[in-house]
């Protein structure tokens, strides 16, 4: 293993103290560990909070910021955040306009905010929590229970953000991010593995002439693997998975701020026709360069199936360690999406 690190169990902790250096628009608490912008709580407005196990920097701490998100608590490596975190986070920036947590669904995360959101609403603070499920690789999975939460939580956090600064409550901000995330899907490829500096192996064996198909954020391995091929051949592979998928329902819980309910929930599939965010991202080792190479394909795909894009996203933005690969999120928007995808934002992570 090489990793530009001193001591394995000093790594999230010295990485958070960099960050709050680099950026004194932020606030970096410890003992619990979240991140939050430093003018929070910000008066009158909803506070969005969310989380994850780091290694997919720049989510979520760098997507800290106005027209993002207020708080973000980062886990350990690949290891969901502690329901002490996230009250913690969520008591820091909630103004009394009440505190959205967006979820990933996978089965730690969704535990713990569910924990979080029960402790929060004991103080009295208005708290509902939106679950984002958009990979359309898995239904189920060793590390969750239904899809998992991949790009789509990128393009969610900065859309509710958005709506959030412009003056949103909590009720339709946690509408428009329900909205978010039955509009969008994704789907992930791999080229290697990744290695957890508390593991220092890497998670899976990958032949130098093979290829992981639907893999997750954390490194797990995907749902097949098939010989490298060439990127055209990749792209339209994974964006077919995307746009050819069928109506999907299922049955999520949500705190809607008075207690628990079930909501039954319906992705309606892709149609010639609709207009749509491309967001191509690398998953941390993948250049730049050939990010816009996989977008050329991915353009001439959604023009074929009658899908036009009219905004993009590029570049490394929920990435897995080093892991070589991509994942491609489509999102369907009408006009209330597009203006807060169009809105400012000012994050360490994206700056609009």
């Amino acid at each position: 293993m090489k990793k530009l690190i001193n001591a394995v169990e000093n790594v999230v902790k010295e990485q958070l103290e960099g960050l709050a250096l680099a950026h004194p628009e932020l606030a970096v608490h410890f003992e619990p560990c979240f991140i939050t912008r430093a003018d929070a709580p910000v008066a009158g407005k909803v506070a969005l909070v969310s989380g994850g196990g780091s290694g997919h920097e720049p989510m979520h701490g760098g997507f800290v910021g106005k027209g993002m998100l207020d708080g973000a608590c980062p886990g350990e490596v690949f290891t969901s955040p502690t329901p002490d975190q996230m009250y913690a986070c969520a008591k820091a920036v909630d103004s009394g306009a009440g505190v959205l947590f967006l979820v990933k669904n996978y089965t730690g995360d969704v535990m713990n905010f569910e924990a979080a959101a029960e402790l929060v609403a004991a103080e009295g603070i208005l708290v509902q929590n939106i679950l984002i499920d958009d990979d359309v690789a898995v239904k189920d999975s060793l590390y969750t229970a239904g899809r998992r939460g991949v790009g789509t939580t990128v393009l969610a956090e900065k859309i509710v953000g958005a709506a959030a600064e412009a003056g949103y409550d909590l009720t339709a901000g946690a509408g428009l991010c329900r909205k978010v995330n039955q509009y969008g899907r994704s789907f992930g490829v791999a080229l290697s593995s990744c290695t957890v500096p508390a593991a220092g192996k890497p998670t899976f064996e990958l032949g130098e002439a093979e290829v992981e198909m639907g893999i997750g954020i954390h490194g797990e391995p995907g749902t097949h693997r098939m010989p490298i091929a060439p990127v055209d051949e990749l792209v339209a592979y994974a964006a077919g998975q995307i746009i050819d998928d069928p109506a999907y329902t299922r049955t999520v819980r949500e705190w809607d701020g008075a207690g628990w309910v079930d909501r039954v929930l319906v992705d309606a599939p892709f149609a010639a026709g609709d207009r749509v965010i491309a967001f191509v991202n690398s998953m941390g080792g993948t250049p730049v360069s050939e990010l816009y190479a996989i977008y050329r394909k991915l353009d001439a795909v959604c023009q074929a199936k009658g899908l036009t894009i009219v905004r993009n996203l590029i570049g490394p933005y929920i990435t897995s360690l080093e892991m070589q690969g991509f994942s491609i999120t489509l999102l369907k928007v009408d006009e209330e999406i597009l203006q807060f995808w169009d809105a400012p934002v000012t994050t360490p992570g994206l700056v609009r």
